[in-house]
C-alpha cells in the first residue's frame, strides 16, 4: 500500500503498489470543486503514490541482492523518475490557469 497527499492536505489517497485507490479522504472544502478538477488530482495522486511504491519496491529489491539487471526488467520507476515527476507537477500547479487578469 501507498499514500500521497495533494499539497493542500486536503485529500489523501491511499493505493495498491499499482496505483489502484482503496481509500479516498476529502475534506468538504474539495467538493465545491469543478468535478473533472477533483477528478484529476485524485487521478495524479494515485499514480504519485504509485511511484513511490516503486520506487520503495525497488529500493527493497536492491536491499535483498535482486540484481540490478532483473530490476530494471521489472520497469520499476527510480527516485529520479518521482523527482522529475514531482518537478513536473509541482511546475503546473504554481503556472496559472489562464494568463488573463482582472482590470
Amino acid at each position: 500500500m501507498a499514500a500521497a497527499t495533494s499539497r493542500t492536505g486536503t485529500i489523501t489517497v491511499v493505493t495498491t503498489d499499482q496505483g489502484l485507490p482503496t481509500a479516498v479522504r476529502l475534506e468538504p472544502t474539495e467538493l465545491r470543486k469543478d468535478p473533472a478538477v477533483l477528478a484529476a488530482e485524485v487521478l495524479r495522486l494515485c499514480q504519485q503514490a504509485a511511484m513511490h511504491a516503486g520506487v520503495a519496491r525497488r529500493e527493497e529489491l536492491r536491499a535483498h541482492g535482486v540484481s540490478a539487471d532483473i530490476i530494471d526488467q521489472m520497469k520499476l520507476p527510480r527516485a529520479d523518475d518521482l523527482a522529475r515527476a514531482e518537478h513536473h507537477d509541482d511546475a503546473e500547479a504554481s503556472a496559472p490557469s489562464s494568463w488573463m487578469r482582472s482590470v
